[in-house]
């Protein structure tokens, strides 16, 4: 068995989860989130407060979306209680950022300023002129999002500028050296 896949998830209060034709859904105070799970070998069986994912065939296949789709689950279940948040920083000279309309605005060394609108589910703020955070309640989505402001200008090994994630450690190269 899968050590992730046979775990169970704990129902926190205020949440419902509903299993229904291979589309899980999960309602909290934040929001609400589905999933379809494609393989037909997987089941999720809810009871009471706690919910459960089992397989019943043992194919290669089935064994790796086990752990797959139990994870996938107790990541909706914790983001409809707490979303999920990830923070970018922005190194660089005049390198800012700023939310206006629903719309980040950033400059970041180019001629033009770069401007990113969020997908719906997602909220983008800045702290001050150096940080975004991006929130929302769906994982996938609040990392794919950071994941693709992030691609604007990902941060060069020299002098350490362009946007980076706040956990980010970046080995800095050592430049050109002068002969003697």
């Amino acid at each position: 068995m899968s050590r992730i896949g046979r775990m169970h998830i704990d129902i926190p209060a205020g949440v419902t989860v509903s299993y229904d034709n291979g589309e899980v859904r999960v309602k909290g105070p934040k929001g609400e989130l589905s999933r379809t799970i494609v393989d037909k070998n997987i089941q999720v069986e809810i009871s009471g407060s706690v919910v459960n994912v089992t397989r019943s065939a043992e194919t290669k296949e089935t064994k790796s979306k086990h752990g797959l789709y139990r994870q996938l689950i107790a990541n909706m279940v914790k983001g409809v209680v707490e979303p999920y948040t990830r923070t970018l920083l922005i190194a660089g000279v005049g390198y800012k950022a700023s939310v206006s309309g629903g719309k980040l605005i950033m400059n970041i060394g180019f001629s033009h300023p770069v401007e990113y609108t969020a997908p719906a589910g997602i909220t983008l703020a800045c702290p001050d002129a150096t940080t975004v955070t991006v929130t929302g309640i769906d994982k996938e989505l609040v990392g794919q999002t950071a994941a693709n402001i992030r691609a604007k200008k990902p941060v060069e090994p020299y002098h350490g500028y362009g946007l980076r994630y706040n956990d980010e450690v970046v080995l800095r190269k050592e430049g050109k050296t002068a002969g003697k």
